[in-house]
């Protein structure tokens, strides 16, 4: 059961129910932790960790069709704090960038009043982290700053666009997905709007290959079948529009670049993933589905390692690995990505089917599913050591990662598994390298383990209840608990503290009509089935017991073939219950024996509407039963025994008895009051088992049929078909009556509490709450003026809060206003703790995420925070890469996570390089000439950040897949291209000599075979081959000259001009390729002064292009000057060249933390410059501690000098 603690002043929420078919697109998990979903017009915010809603967002008017969490990849502090940004789209064409702590707007944008198609903010560079790239339906794609709302450019395009997808590579490239097919922009910047139209690519359908039409072959095992037909299809992409009859519908659900490989992109169609090389526009790889496997919706491809998640139509998740081209014997065909793990599908009917998934960014081992019934299914990625169950599946095993963090991992080290997708299986192996023998590698097994599930409230439409109001009396067990009566026959019962379900009970086989409540922890609820042909239905009335979950049928055998049941209502003792039908008497039942005391006669009058009188003789018989008690006792205690028996103790005796004997026997007068169809008052009184009839009251000529009628201390109040309300002051003798021109009072009830007269009166078109005492209306909702959604039933939940049903799904408790307004995350009662540093305050942020960051001030490193006293003395100290890497991700920081995965792994490398050449003299060449040895590599998702012999091997691998795809003069020419500028002569020679005779370019070709095979290192035909090659690229033809450059190993040459010409990404790939690490080394540090420089501003990632040279003192130089403090302090701890400006820099961001300690020791290192820092943290304390001076800094044992 949840705990729960009594709060009376509950929190305004949203409890939300299935999702409407544009919310399928709006979800999207971040890189702070958080899920953010779209239900109707509202956003859910969900911390997937505990699996617990923390936010409901509600300002949209139309449904949400897009939610993008804002990138976290820029440096943290005060003025540029952990913030929780969203930026979400709707189908009215509005975005609105929220700040999600406390539940408002940053700014709102509206440009057409079409859907938003996709909303992306820009992650890659350093000037700005507020723009925002939305679609605007149907070709719009406009540029925001997205903290001010002013729109910075705007571009259409000949196409409807359907969405965009980033090259993670490089930030100037981006392809459209279009109807028509897609346009790849070359040409990307925030300053000014693409200047071409981009290069247009249409998409021949896969649907005209023969895996559909022909059967794959019954000998041969389905996959192969599969992929032999697809062998035949090869040209997907062509530059010619294609024909009607060729494409009919593209088909193409989804595009994205691979945030694995460089240059490479996915297509997901229902049946197959095509897998693009764009340097040849050629697909390299297919994942097909067998006639009978389930198709795709969706697909998320992992930057960590070169993986697919994968959603199928049936809702399962499926991940997919490329396969390994080393344990082939034969030459790779294709990559192939391998099924190696899937969870549990789930049922899939009309109303149910699955919308989305996404994957945890951080750690790409956890996935939620968003189903249409507003579940959402999270799933983790488990990792198990083991060989595989059936060895006959023909897969090569996956291996677990020979490191961590750089560092090489023992085999008895434990586990680091199940952090992230890159520490469960390791790199998918290329051809060229060795499998690892080391014996701690262990083969790993994965599985989906199901770790949250959130369910939504199901369809439309409701009942709902509250439970009776919290008194002097309860408030030690009170629970506010809320009854949902639903149209499938269930009872949901909520805790509107912590806003989660607190049971759920079938109790009905139809629809709930209402449910009224008898004590704290029991209420009854009725149903009616569909009436047959004479009108008759089978009533169905429960009481139902909620600790113990036990229902049974109230009346008993009675309920078949008779009219339905119109309403129950409970007398105020809750003691009568009275049952009205349609066309049959009333029905009056003692609910607490369970008997009927009366069936009305046949003639009498039909009720319209009925309510039960507050007033009662409940006081005034327990005063009688107490005389009776007294004098009873003053009978039997004997006068001696009276003075010794305290007087207290003995009323307190004759309380405890008089309490037992009014829970059994006392049966107080009650009255209720109804009207007939005339509009006349029947007064009615019951007490035991006598109903007695009272005064009636003739009809008010000014009021229609009396709909319903509520009763508070002196004040009733009648409401009307016509929409008019009569209130009565019973003392005065007074009546008044209001016409609201409003239509149909559906329902009033008054607000709980002494003296509260707050009445809320529910219409066809709304809801009202009106203030009794006053006679005048307080607040007022009305569909399509302040809401688009419908109201079904109102309630109060406490005396100053409302709770209303509506058809969209949703169960809202608003303030008395009923204005539909987010709340404070920080106001609310969660039943399990969040982890999200975003929800403290900056300054407590900060100080987190220094503690644990590193804690060099004591012998040994500790968590708990409560034993730092923020001011006085901690005794912490720390271990470093793992766990900065480990705290990024905790952070959820992008940038630090990627600045410590190359940092950590390039220390670890530069200083096992160091170990090996100790010997050598120590000196800037020597330093930097030394190639990093390590265990292990980069995974290639770093791209020109890998080790060169990787990266070539990389590249080498690739250009055989594509000459194996090759399937035109174009692709080969291409091939013959790459294959020279990576030293491969004789296979490019091959290639050239393929020239067919009727080809333009054969003559060319052939000529360019007899250069490469002849060329000689002679000085002469040197010296001519480099002026043509100066000539050509003086001319324009830049990639002919450099190749002919490359000929000649003048690579280094070639990378300048490269480099003069603005080819930057081609250069590093060139002296990665081809240079020596010298060379290369000199032409990487020119591209990253070029990164650094204003127009381009894109500091982050020439740090880490420093970071793979081993420039660990510029970087620290670096960090320093642009402030990211906590980086550069914590990598000149790690790489050991002291700065002393950045620790005096550092030691006052602490100080302003509060970490006086911290600060303290950070002064000490930072020289004469520190000492003054010293003399202000601890004037008036007679000196500096010696502990502090006292402190020895510990060497790694690595200097790498520049």
């Amino acid at each position: 059961m949840i705990p729960y603690t009594v709060n009376i002043k509950l929190a305004a929420r949203t409890l939300t129910g299935t999702l409407n078919l544009q919310n399928k697109t709006a979800v999207d998990w971040g890189w702070q932790g958080l899920i953010a979903q779209g239900c109707h017009s509202s956003i859910l915010i969900i911390d997937p960790k505990t699996a617990q809603t923390i936010q409901v967002l509600e300002r949209h008017k139309a449904n949400v069709v897009k939610v993008k969490w804002s990138r976290e990849n820029y440096y943290h502090n005060l003025s540029s704090p952990y913030c929780l940004r969203l930026a979400s789209g709707d189908a009215s064409g509005k975005i609105i960038v929220w700040d999600v702590v406390s539940g408002t707007a940053h700014c709102e944008i509206q440009e057409h009043s079409k859907p938003i198609g996709d909303l992306e903010w820009l992650w890659n560079q350093d000037a700005s982290r507020d723009l925002l790239l939305a679609v605007h339906p149907p070709n719009y794609i406009v540029l925001w700053n997205g903290d001010t709302g002013t729109k910075l450019w705007k571009k259409s395009y000949a196409e409807n666009i359907l969405s965009f997808s980033f090259d993670p590579f490089d930030p100037s490239n981006m392809a459209l997905l279009t109807s028509e097919g897609i346009v790849f922009i070359t040409d990307f910047s925030y300053s000014k709007p693409p200047g071409s139209a981009g290069k247009k690519v249409y998409i021949a359908s896969p649907h005209a290959s023969p895996a559909h039409t022909k059967p794959a072959p019954a000998t041969a095992p389905a996959p192969t079948g599969a992929k032999k037909a697809l062998n035949k299809v090869k040209v997907l992409i062509t530059n010619e529009k294609p024909t009607a009859e060729a494409v009919t519908l593209n088909d193409c659900l989804q595009l994205s670049y691979l945030p694995s490989k460089r240059n490479h992109m996915l297509l997901l169609y229902p049946r197959e993933i095509l897998i693009l090389d764009l340097e040849l526009s050629q697909t390299v790889g297919v994942v097909a589905i067998e006639r009978s496997g389930v198709p795709f919706i969706q697909v998320i491809p992992c930057a960590q390692r070169d993986a697919l998640y994968c959603l199928h139509e049936n809702g399962c998740i499926t991940l997919r690995v490329c396969r390994s081209t080393v344990a082939t014997e034969e030459s790779v065909q294709e990559l192939v990505y391998d099924l190696r793990s899937q969870c549990d599908a789930i049922r899939v009917t009309k109303t149910v089917r699955p919308y989305r998934m996404v994957i945890c960014p951080v750690n790409e081992n956890k996935a939620a599913l968003m189903v249409s019934d507003g579940r959402a299914m999270l799933w983790e990625l488990r990792a198990h050591t083991g060989k595989a169950a059936n060895p006959s599946s023909g897969l090569s095993p996956l291996y677990s990662p020979v490191s961590f963090c750089g560092a090489p991992l023992g085999p008895n080290q434990k586990k680091i598994q199940d952090l992230s997708l890159n520490s469960m299986i390791g790199q998918t192996l290329i051809a060229g390298e060795t499998l690892p023998t080391s014996s701690h590698q262990q083969e790993v097994q994965l599985k989906f383990l199901l770790t949250g599930l959130l369910s939504g409230l199901p369809l439309p439409p409701f009942a709902i209840r509250m439970c009776p109001p919290l008194t002097t009396k309860n408030i030690n067990h009170y629970q506010p608990l809320l009854a949902v009566g639903t149209s499938n026959g269930s009872v949901l019962v909520y805790n509107l503290t912590s806003g989660l379900l607190h049971k759920e009970l079938s109790v009905h086989s139809c629809e709930v009509r209402g449910i009224e409540w008898v004590s704290l922890t029991s209420f009854l609820s009725f149903a009616t089935s569909a009436p047959n042909n004479m009108g008759l239905v089978r009533n169905e009335l429960q009481h139902v017991d909620l600790p113990t979950g036990r229902c049974f049928a109230f009346r008993g055998e009675r309920g078949n073939d008779e009219p339905p049941i119109e309403m129950i209502k409970v007398s105020h003792l809750k003691q009568y219950l009275v049952v009205v039908f349609r066309d049959k008497p009333l029905e009056l039942w003692d609910i607490r024996t369970g008997t009927l005391l009366r069936e009305m006669a046949k003639n009498f009058p039909t009720v319209t509407a009925l309510e039960w009188s507050p007033s009662h003789n409940l006081k005034s018989l327990k005063k009688k039963q107490m005389a009776a008690r007294e004098a009873m006792a003053r009978q039997t205690v004997s006068d001696a025994e009276q003075s010794s028996v305290e007087s207290s103790v003995i009323s307190l005796l004759q309380d405890a008895e008089s309490k037992s004997e009014t829970s059994q026997a006392i049966s107080a007068r009650e009255h209720f009051v109804f009207t007939d169809t005339d509009g006349q008052v029947y007064h009615i009184t019951v007490e035991g088992n006598t109903v007695k009839d009272g005064a009636r009251i003739p009809p008010d000529g000014s009021m229609g049929s009396i709909a319903c009628i509520a009763w508070k201390g002196d004040t009733l109040v009648l409401g009307d078909v016509d929409g008019n309300l009569n209130f009565w002051d019973l003392k005065a003798r007074l009546s008044r009556g209001i016409p609201t021109h409003r239509g149909w009072v559906k329902k009033i009830r008054f607000a709980p509490g002494k003296g509260n007269q707050k009445l809320l009166v529910m219409y066809t078109d709304g809801a009202e709450v009106w203030d009794t005492k006053e006679v005048q209306m307080v607040s007022s909702m009305r569909i399509g003026r302040n809401v688009n959604y419908r109201i079904l039933d109102i309630d109060w939940c406490t005396s100053d809060k409302v709770v209303l049903a509506s058809d969209d799904g949703c169960i809202r408790v608003l303030e008395m206003a009923m204005k539909s307004a987010s709340y404070r995350m920080d106001e609310q009662d969660l039943t399990d703790p969040v982890w999200c540093p975003y929800l403290l305050l900056p300054r407590a942020a900060l100080t987190l995420k220094a503690f644990l960051l590193l804690q060099p001030w004591s012998g040994t490193f500790t968590m708990d925070v409560t034993q730092v006293d923020y001011s006085e003395k901690d005794e912490i100290k720390g271990l470093i890469q793992e766990q900065l890497n480990s705290l990024s991700k905790l952070f959820g920081d992008e940038s630090d996570l990627h600045f410590w995965t190359v940092a950590s792994h390039y220390i670890q490398s530069f200083a096992q390089a160091r170990q090996l050449t100790v010997s050598a003299a120590e000196g800037q060449a020597q330093s930097e000439g030394v190639q990093p040895s390590p265990q292990s590599h980069l995974d290639i998702c770093h791209d020109v950040l890998c080790e060169t012999s990787y990266f070539q091997k990389f590249q080498l691998d690739r250009v055989h897949l594509q000459e194996v795809k090759r399937s035109s003069y174009e692709h080969t020419k291409k091939c013959a291209d790459q294959l020279l500028l990576l030293g491969q002569t004789d296979r490019a020679v091959q290639l050239l000599l393929e020239t067919s005779a009727d080809n333009p370019s054969y003559y060319c070709d052939s000529l360019k075979a007899c250069l490469v095979t002849t060329i000689t290192s002679s000085g002469p035909s040197q010296s001519t081959i480099k002026l043509v090659a100066t000539n050509m690229i003086a001319n324009g033809k830049l990639a002919e000259g450099v190749q002919l450059l490359c000929l000649i190993d003048k690579a280094a040459d070639a990378c300048r001009y490269l480099q003069t010409y603005g080819e930057w990404n081609r250069a590093a790939w060139l002296a990665k390729v081809r240079l020596n690490p010298a060379e290369s080394s000199d032409v990487l540090k020119r591209w990253a002064e070029h990164l650094c420089s204003p127009q381009v501003n894109h500091k982050s990632k020439a740090i880490l292009v420093l970071l793979s040279l081993g420039c660990f003192y510029k970087v620290g130089e670096m960090l320093h000057s642009f402030k990211s403090l906590c980086c550069g302090i914590s990598l000149t701890h790690c790489a050991h060249k002291l700065i002393e400006a950045a620790f005096l820099d550092y030691a006052r961001l602490l100080r302003t933390l509060g970490l006086r300690e911290g600060a303290a020791l950070w002064a000490s290192r930072a020289g004469s410059a520190g000492e003054q820092l010293m003399e202000e943290l601890f004037q008036g304390e007679g000196g500096i501690p010696e502990a502090i001076l006292g402190e020895e800094v510990v060497e790694l044992g690595l200097e790498s000098k520049e």
